[in-house]
């Protein structure tokens, strides 16, 4: 049973969409609905709605198998560092990196029982910015290392990795945007999906601490 944050849209609806035809139950949290799967509305930052949202998977599923912290704040320009307010930093921070702190917190324990995973969506943004993303970049960078130092702590009942996309496209794109990448096009929510649903089975089972990355190119990551 695997429950993903951010799930409603985007790469996290992708995400549930392939693990669910793979098999796998499959939980979506969010702030905005999701009728296609188990939905429970949850402010991830919150430390309480996230206790709670543990709290309700379980009660519907009895067990927790791998948890996908994707959820997040995705628009990564927030204007020149001088401009940019306390509460817009907090507020991305708190989306995208305390968010996750807060559900490997509360999914531990059921996490440990069932010898579980843990995957955390960053961005190639962690280690190739562009200017004015100050918050997005920190988050992102925050979550590679809360990866690796998670992967140390839960394990080794529970598996922590990291995913790093780089563009990934939901609208269309120019020929020479596709270019720019070595794999010639860029990513498409599907290729991320791939990557977690291996992290995330027993395929990976001697991965832990590890950030992978999706193709990227040097101008543009998200």
């Amino acid at each position: 049973m695997a429950l993903v944050t951010g799930g409603a849209q985007g790469i996290g609806r992708g995400i549930a969409a392939l693990l669910t035809a793979r098999g796998w139950q499959v939980a979506v949290a969010d702030l905005r609905e999701s009728p296609d799967f188990f939905f429970v509305r949850c402010d991830v930052a919150r430390e309480a709605a996230v206790r709670a949202c543990i709290a309700k998977v379980l009660k519907r599923f009895g067990r927790l198998d791998a948890v996908v912290n994707n959820a997040g704040i995705a628009d990564p320009d927030t204007g020149p560092p001088e401009r940019l307010l306390l509460k817009d930093w907090n507020r991305r921070i708190g989306t995208n990196l305390t968010a996750a702190f807060l559900m490997a917190k509360h999914a531990a324990r059921p996490l440990r029982r069932t010898r579980g995973a843990i995957v955390n969506i960053a961005s190639t943004r962690a280690l190739q910015s562009e200017p004015n993303n100050e918050a997005y970049a920190a988050s992102k960078a925050g979550l590679i290392g809360l990866t690796q130092a998670l992967a140390l702590s839960l394990g080794p009942e529970v598996r922590v990795n990291c995913v790093s996309p780089g563009w990934i496209a939901h609208q269309a794109v120019r020929r020479k945007d596709h270019a720019q990448h070595p794999v010639g096009r860029v990513g498409r929510d599907e290729d991320v999906a791939e990557l977690v649903a291996y992290l995330v089975s027993d395929a990976s089972g001697f991965v832990t601490g590890q950030t992978q990355l999706r193709d990227t190119d040097d101008q543009n990551a998200t």
